[in-house]
């Protein structure tokens, strides 16, 4: 089973996001923010990260550049589920190291077909 460390400052976004995820057969380490999210890709067995961006303590994008200065997070997908639309945000999370970027409110049924597609 791929497990997906799913992180939102928002509890009801984390709720959402991992009823979506569990019911599609994902085991989910939830983060409540980016630092609590780096802290548990480091002791987790993790096969993909979907971020919030603005987020307090660590952002997405900020997760996403720790993550990426890690060998083990190399190859990683991450992925950013964010309020944030812009042009400009998505090629800063691409230069980042991000994988892709989701616009919230999310289509669990989008989510699940772009998680699929990335995981290994």
């Amino acid at each position: 089973m791929h497990s997906i460390l799913a992180v939102d400052d928002s509890p009801s976004m984390r709720k959402m996001v991992s009823f979506t995820l569990t019911g599609a057969g994902y085991q989910v380490i939830e983060a409540v923010d980016g630092q609590d999210a780096f802290e548990k890709a480091q002791a987790n067995n993790i096969d993909l990260v979907l971020a919030d961006q603005n987020m307090p303590r660590l952002d997405g994008l900020g997760l996403t550049r720790l993550l990426r200065q890690d060998a083990r997070f190399k190859t990683i997908p991450i992925l950013i589920l964010t309020t944030e639309s812009s042009d400009q945000m998505k090629q800063a999370g691409k230069t980042a190291g991000a994988t892709g970027w989701l616009v919230k409110p999310f289509d669990p049924t989008r989510l699940i077909e772009v998680i699929k597609k990335v995981i290994r």
